[in-house]
């Protein structure tokens, strides 16, 4: 099963849109919310290369980037094979 990790923050719009992109592909991910989690936001930062905005959005470790990037990659249709190249 793929492993999707997304850092947000409460009331983020941008982590909702990609949180629902996700759920309408029926993908389960991991949600870290970087106000309320101890060292989340270091975590986040060194993960993504010092990305600082949420959310950030891992693939099977992979970072693909916020939710701009993960619409582009539905977008342009390579969102559905990373999530089944992972799976398998």
């Amino acid at each position: 099963m793929v492993r999707v990790k997304i850092y947000t923050k409460f009331g983020c719009p941008y982590c909702a849109r990609a949180k629902r992109l996700l759920e309408d592909k029926g993908v389960q991910y991991e949600e870290t919310d970087i106000n309320s989690t101890a060292g989340a936001r270091e975590e986040m930062l060194g993960l993504s290369n010092g990305r600082t905005t949420v959310p950030q959005i891992f693939i099977d470790g992979r970072h693909v980037g916020g939710s701009d990037d993960l619409a582009e990659l539905e977008r342009s249709g390579q969102l559905d094979p990373m999530l089944s190249a992972a799976a398998e």
